[in-house]
Formats: structure tokens, C-alpha cells, sequence
């Protein structure tokens, strides 16, 4: 029955965080037992099932509860698989979609060597709009998560796609998460690609795209700043955040600092 499916599933982190605290008890269990039915289940029949395996296996990342060698030779050939091009429509949405969450949880070294080719792919993929889409909304979080090099070698030729492509939502999908993308960069692409990139998007024939366009003004102008004199940066949670300088912390040291928080766009995005 797949609600028993489901229901085991959801049964999954509580248990392995068990296992995992007991481990001297239980060394082996966790991979011998429950990560293979966890890989399993990312392929079942039943929509319910996998969405609660995809959610399980997040969990499990989140936790660094499965080890580096799962993830490369049991979870990202499965993901790869399911979003090969000759893949069920279904299944190839929901795998872009958990590649995505999971580049943030992973290593470098893996998301660019197994993962970003597949990302690249599904940026140009003719077939479903709904897999640019969330390629689109999550471009900010992979290129933070492949770093510098790898973005402007191979993403931003795949940003400059999304931006012109003929649905209007992947246009406006790409104007929220500039921010994300342009802080990835160098100074030198953001002033001769990225910024005439940002203003095709504010002269959008579309008025949902530019109105998303100019709400990303202000944090992608942000971009441009020195972080030493001006103190922007974006934390872990993809918020850009303002620290204050030595003087104010000196001169208020007595109360609490208030920090000036922006939400990233790719954060909202996801």
C-alpha cells in the first residue's frame, strides 16, 4: 500500500538519527538498510511515495547523515538518470527540482563534477518549460554553490538564455535571483555582462518582469560595493546583510547591533 510507503518514509530521519547517535551499537545499519530504500523510493510509482522519499533524503543531507560515497554512487546516478532527456516528464521535474535543493548541501567537488553538467542541460531543455523554471528560480543558489570559476565558464552562457527566453515567468524567475547571481561573479563581468543583462530585463516588454527587475535593483546595485568599506555580504542563508563598521559597534557597544537584512531573491525564489 503506498500510504504505508509514505508513512515509512516520513519514519526514515528519526531513525537514522537514532542509529546515528548509537552508532557503536548499530555501525552499519543505516547503509545497509535504510539508504537503499530510500534511493528506492525516488523511483517509485506512487507521486506520494516519492515526494516523501525526496523529502526524506533532503532531511538526511541536512543532518549530514549520509556519507560522501552514497551520495556520489547511489543518490546522483539515480537523479541523473531521472532527468536524462528521454526521462517521464514527472519524474524528470521532480529530479531537477530536488538538484537543486541538494547543491547547497553538497560538496563542491560533486556538485560541479557530477551535477552541474546535468543543471546546464535542463537550462536548455526545449521540451518542458516547468524544468527551466526551476532552473531559473534556483540559478542564484548553484552558482553559490559551484563558486566564481564554474559560474562565469558555465552558467552565466545559460543566464543570458534564461533571460531571453520566450515565457515571460523564466524572464521574471531570472530578474529575482540576480542578486544571487551577480555577487557570484567578478567586478568585470558584472559591469560588462551582467549590468547590460539587468537592463533588457527592466525594459521587458512583460510588466511582471519588470517590476521583479526593479525590485532586484537595489541588491544587485549592492553587488558593485566594496564588502571591506561597505560591509554587504550574504550569509549562509542567501540573505544579503549589512555589517556594521568598527566605529558603530564601538560607539553603541552597549546595545545590541542592528543589522540591515535583505532577503535574496533566490531565496525567495525557493
Amino acid at each position: 500500500e503506498p500510504t504505508v510507503r509514505t508513512e515509512l518514509m516520513e519514519q526514515i530521519p528519526p531513525i537514522a538519527i537514532f542509529l546515528q547517535e548509537s552508532q557503536p551499537k548499530f555501525p552499519t545499519a543505516f547503509f545497509e538498510y535504510l539508504m537503499p530504500i530510500v534511493v528506492r523510493y525516488l523511483t517509485d510509482v506512487n507521486n506520494q511515495v516519492r515526494k516523501a522519499g525526496q523529502e526524506a533524503l533532503l532531511i538526511l543531507l541536512e543532518q549530514d547523515l549520509v556519507a560522501q560515497s552514497d551520495i556520489e554512487n547511489k543518490v546522483c546516478p539515480i537523479l541523473l538518470d531521472l532527468s536524462a532527456p528521454d526521462s517521464d516528464d514527472e519524474y524528470k521535474v521532480e529530479a531537477v527540482n530536488i538538484i537543486c535543493k541538494m547543491a547547497s548541501m553538497l560538496s563542491r567537488t560533486t556538485v560541479e563534477h557530477m551535477l552541474l553538467p546535468r543543471f546546464c542541460e535542463l537550462c536548455s531543455d526545449g521540451k518542458l518549460f516547468q524544468v527551466r523554471k526551476i532552473c531559473a528560480a534556483n540559478f542564484g543558489d548553484i552558482c553559490n554553490a559551484v563558486g566564481q570559476e564554474a559560474t562565469e565558464r558555465l552558467l552565466i552562457p545559460k543566464f543570458f538564455e534564461l533571460c531571453s527566453d520566450s515565457v515571460w515567468g523564466m524572464r521574471k524567475a531570472c530578474a529575482e535571483c540576480f542578486m544571487a547571481v551577480s555577487y557570484t561573479t567578478s567586478p568585470e563581468v558584472r559591469r560588462s555582462k551582467l549590468s547590460p543583462l539587468f537592463i533588457s530585463l527592466i525594459s521587458d516588454t512583460c510588466r511582471w518582469v519588470r517590476q521583479a527587475a526593479f525590485q532586484s535593483l537595489g541588491p544587485f546595485i549592492s553587488t558593485f560595493a566594496n564588502p571591506s568599506s561597505a560591509g554587504l555580504y550574504i550569509r549562509e542563508d542567501g540573505t544579503l546583510s549589512i555589517r556594521p563598521s568598527t566605529q558603530d559597534v564601538n560607539s553603541s557597544s552597549c546595545q545590541p547591533s542592528n543589522n540591515i537584512t535583505f532577503m535574496s531573491s533566490s531565496t525567495k525564489a525557493a
